[in-house]
């Protein structure tokens, strides 16, 4: 039985339909890269999958516990780690607060200590301002604490939306080193991203999405040899 299992996804605003039919899965222990140019549908669809958007067909289970019509927490009880476009990071906290505040799942509590060491190993950046604002954090600080913050939670499923947006590439290698520690111990790593190359060296498979459809799925050594990923997301 996969992790997560989307089928035939359908979701929009006001309205307007944005994701149209998709088809998704990412099994245990696998990384899944999403790929698409601006406003092909990729945050549209990790925001319907978090219960953040009305699902207007389709179905979305995870760990065969169907998601589709449940509340915004439920994801997150159940073991899916969000880390949204634009970090979200509670700006007048203390990291170490926002840092505890991604521990509220009750599943989490326990584990609290451990999950406080693990993120701080993987981001050292972080771990020597705990007790500042995150507002003061630089822009590759603050999305390494978004994702510590998700981690907190004990996640069964990493969900990242745009890690490298706005990001130097010196940052971008070290969040991407951070996914790939977190990879190779087991964890789980669903991945919305234009940084492609990065995106596809770190991930299993990867799904195109171009004007809200999936247009090619398949293990990231074909699709990125894959004419239609260069028609997706450079529009050549």
């Amino acid at each position: 039985m996969p992790m997560l299992e989307v089928k035939a996804l359908a979701t929009g605003y006001e309205g307007v339909e944005v994701v149209h039919g998709v088809d998704l899965v990412v099994g245990e222990g696998e990384t899944v890269c999403v790929l698409g140019a601006n406003g092909a549908g990729k945050s549209t669809m990790l925001r319907a999958i978090m219960r953040q958007l009305s699902c207007w067909a389709g179905t979305i289970r995870f760990q065969g516990r169907d998601l589709t019509r449940a509340k915004a927490y439920v994801p997150a009880h159940c073991g899916m780690g969000y880390v949204p476009e634009g970090r979200g990071a509670l700006a007048s906290l203390a990291v170490r607060e926002n840092l505890e505040l991604g521990a509220y799942p009750p599943r989490a509590q326990a584990d609290f200590a451990d999950n406080l060491a693990r993120v701080l190993g993987l981001f050292p950046a972080i771990a020597e301002r705990l007790e500042e604002e995150a507002g003061n954090l630089s822009g590759g600080q603050a999305q390494m604490l978004a994702i510590a913050r998700a981690l907190m939670g004990s996640p069964k499923l990493l969900v990242l939306d745009e890690p490298s947006l706005g990001l130097g590439p010196q940052i971008v290698s070290q969040v991407y080193a951070a996914l790939a520690q977190l990879k190779a111990g087991g964890q789980a790593i669903l991945l919305v991203e234009q940084a492609v190359g990065k995106a596809l060296a770190l991930s299993d498979r990867a799904y195109v999405l171009e004007r809200g459809r999936v247009v090619l799925t398949g293990p990231c050594a074909q699709v990125k040899n894959d004419k239609l990923l260069r028609d997706a997301y450079l529009g050549l």
